[in-house]
């Protein structure tokens, strides 16, 4: 590929003009495409989500390919984004053993046999839950259905409607197309919708919301009446459409996220008239998967009080002991090195992040202003040591400094939180981006440090507070 291709091609990567590549390189004659160009093409419809038409790409180049680590982990992103895991573990191992150095791939590599371990159990789950199945049985016998519902004004104005006659189930399974489980139209002919007494389901694998369970809001009734109901406003075809949740079922239950999960029945293995098993689906996690239960009244008898789970305290101490003593990623560290300008720079980092614990009861970032303030820092410490960062640098790098930061780190973070930080930046004239750079204007960094230093000195006197209260 001529330098001034490459060179343009690479701008436009970092600027996120993915289609504007497709669309330069689709009009040069396919016989007159190098490798380079086709691996360009293939990487750009990754970027597109259009993971079919990139492994279309890499076929073309595939005996080319056959020592380069970087085709083998972008065949690898591939597979890892249309979830065949087990395919991405196999050519993610290969990048890796070409280049044992490549972090990208044997970080991808770990969460592909992560997640396929994590189908096959959950297959196996199935698989055993179905041959044990007792066929005859009557719904929820011998299960006091009158104390299983929580009584509020919260969930008869949101949740409850009419039990649903017969005419109203069989209309609502043609909008559907699905038939609805014997066991689930049970229990809404007792109670159509509402909030159950315990809202926790234990889990085998960590989800958005904990390592150990997930939470329900509320059981979607059968109907179109409320906004909770399954074809309600909020309902299974809303969060499916407007939410991009899998078509593979039915959303049967809202969770505490506000819609960044769902519980769902899932049909892929019965087919649209059989018994579906019940899944968790995480869209914080490009809608991860996980197993619930084999079925509807399984997972009915296995929601669980919330305060079997209540760690909050502790997790609390736990975080504040971290923002307060953790050791810096080395990231961060080295960050905070070339920052000289500032003085006690650490300190004023931990004093912010101890305000979010204890505002927050945990340690992590979200959309409010000392999340932004903290966003804010992060980009100004790292521009300033790398001036010329693209926007594509600083997202692949930013977890690298406090979301997966070691001791003083989250374990985790919202990738959508980010980006939409940086762009509301942008939008602002906070950050200015000049032939693919990005940087603060001078004015924003001066106000970042500023408030840094302000949000800090108010931690602390605090802190200092407290410490007083509790001595008297």
């Amino acid at each position: 590929m001529e330098q001034e291709l490459s060179a343009q091609i690479m701008q436009w990567h970092e600027e996120e003009e993915h289609q504007q590549i497709v669309d330069t390189l689709m009009k040069i004659p396919s016989v007159v495409r190098d490798y380079d160009m086709i691996s360009s093409m293939g990487r750009a419809y990754n970027n597109l989500s259009l993971y079919d038409k990139a492994l279309e790409q890499f076929a073309l180049i595939a005996e080319q390919g056959k020592n380069d680590p970087l085709w083998y982990f972008r065949v690898g992103y591939s597979y890892y984004y249309m979830k065949r895991y087990e395919d991405a573990a196999g050519v993610l191992s290969t990048a890796l053993e070409l280049d044992p150095g490549d972090q990208h791939s044997a970080r991808l590599l770990d969460w592909s046999q992560s997640k396929w371990k994590k189908q096959q159990n959950a297959e196996s789950r199935y698989r055993l839950s179905q041959q044990q199945k007792d066929q005859g049985a009557i719904p929820f016998e011998g299960m006091d259905l009158d104390s299983f519902w929580e009584d509020s004004n919260y969930a008869r104005e949101q949740y409850v409607s009419d039990p649903p006659t017969d005419e109203l189930i069989s209309s609502i399974e043609e909008e559907l197309g699905y038939k609805l489980p014997a066991a689930y139209i049970a229990l809404m002919k007792h109670q159509n919708g509402g909030i159950p007494q315990h809202t926790s389901f234990p889990t085998d694998e960590a989800t958005s919301w904990a390592e150990d369970h997930i939470a329900i809001t509320g059981i979607m009734g059968i109907g179109r009446d409320k906004s909770y109901s399954i074809c309600g406003d909020l309902g299974s075809p809303f969060m499916i459409e407007e939410w991009g949740y899998p078509d593979i079922g039915v959303v049967i239950c809202d969770c505490p996220s506000a819609g960044h999960d769902v519980v769902m029945l899932d049909y892929r293995h019965c087919g649209k008239d059989g018994e579906p098993s019940v899944i968790h689906v995480d869209q914080e996690d490009d809608y991860e998967i996980t197993f619930l239960a084999p079925d509807f009244e399984t997972f009915i008898r296995g929601l669980v009080s919330d305060e079997e789970y209540d760690t909050s305290e502790e997790d609390k101490e736990n975080d504040l002991r971290k923002v307060a003593v953790g050791k810096f990623s080395p990231l961060l560290t080295e960050l905070c090195g070339h920052a000289s300008e500032v003085d006690g720079l650490a300190s004023k980092i931990r004093s912010v992040c101890t305000r979010i614990v204890q505002e927050k009861g945990h340690f992590s970032f979200h959309a409010d202003e000392r999340s932004h303030l903290m966003y804010d820092v992060q980009f100004w410490l790292y521009t300033n040591a790398f001036p010329t960062t693209s926007r594509q640098q600083y997202l692949d790098t930013y977890d690298q400094m406090i979301a997966f930061g070691g001791e003083f780190g989250q374990g985790g973070y919202a990738p959508g939180f980010i980006s939409d930080w940086l762009d509301g930046r942008i939008g602002e004239g906070l950050i200015v981006q000049e032939n693919g750079v990005l940087r603060f204007t001078d004015e924003a960094r001066s106000a970042v440090i500023a408030k840094l230093s302000a949000e800090a000195e108010a931690a602390q006197a605090l802190a200092a507070a407290e410490e007083t209260k509790d001595m008297s």
